[in-house]
């Protein structure tokens, strides 16, 4: 009884930098769970490819080719899709450097893609769930996804700091304007996960020590771990949970 809850079928899940990495697992654990699939990204081939693998688990898939800070390009998408339950908002990315050296156009490019994207997404994602009449009985899911970043402080992480902390901020805004609708808005905080955006920076070997120190478990975590965190906040298994944050792995980092 308890499982079905976790059953996904029938409903529209958009996942956005769905192409690899996070984007890529969350997309095929939805579809394992029965959902129909809109997925996104900035490449044809990741999105063919995950298209390919999804499909075998007899269920829709969807894919557009977009580049999320483009926001005439993301409205037209979303003008195109008849129905959204679900969104998973992942497309970002992160330019280690420290405060001092961050370079402009990188930060303004962070802030444009992990802040301002994820509020265009979100809000498009939710005027479009509001048109399905039984919305408030039916329920719906957004899933913000976030970073330990946006709880501690990091190293030459300090623009992404910023842009996590304010996800963080947004998900609990909208949690709360949204909860009449019953459109839960979470985040998923793991630390780190191996993942093909993030296996450069391990090639720094005093920095994977460091981060492997941070924690307690002695291990990153797997994309298939967060991607099972997604699906149970997307599902009915999550009703209860408006304005929370799941932690992937514990870290060490102390708050300043």
């Amino acid at each position: 009884m308890y499982l079905k809850k976790y059953n996904l079928k029938n409903k529209v899940a958009v996942v956005t930098g769905a192409g690899k990495g996070l984007g890529k697992a969350c997309a095929i654990a939805l579809a394992e769970a029965g959902a129909n699939l809109v997925i996104i990204s900035r490449t044809q081939k990741d999105l063919n490819q995950v298209s390919k693998i999804v499909k075998k688990l007899k269920v829709k898939c969807e894919s557009f080719v977009c580049d999320v800070t483009d926001y005439d390009q993301i409205k037209s998408i979303f003008n195109k899709i008849p129905r959204i339950d679900v969104l998973i908002n992942n497309a970002g990315t992160n330019f280690p450097e420290h405060f001092t050296k961050v370079k402009r156009s990188n930060m303004e490019y962070m802030v444009k893609i992990n802040n301002v994207a994820a509020f265009n997404l979100a809000q498009l994602s939710t005027l479009k769930m509001l048109q399905t009449k039984n919305r408030k009985k039916i329920g719906g899911s957004i899933v913000n996804m976030s970073s330990q970043m946006g709880h501690v402080g990091g190293p030459i992480r300090s623009v992404y700091n910023m842009n996590k902390h304010g996800l963080e901020g947004l998900t609990k805004g909208m949690a709360i304007d949204l909860a009449k609708y019953n459109i839960r808005v979470n985040t998923v905080c793991p630390t780190f996960v191996v993942t093909p955006m993030t296996s450069k920076f391990l090639k720094n070997k005093k920095f994977k020590k460091e981060t492997l120190n941070n924690i307690p478990l002695g291990r990153f975590a797997k994309m298939s771990e967060i991607a099972s965190t997604v699906v149970f906040l997307a599902s009915e298994a999550a009703c209860n949970v408006p304005g929370h944050y799941q932690s992937g792995m514990v870290a060490k980092i102390k708050k300043l």
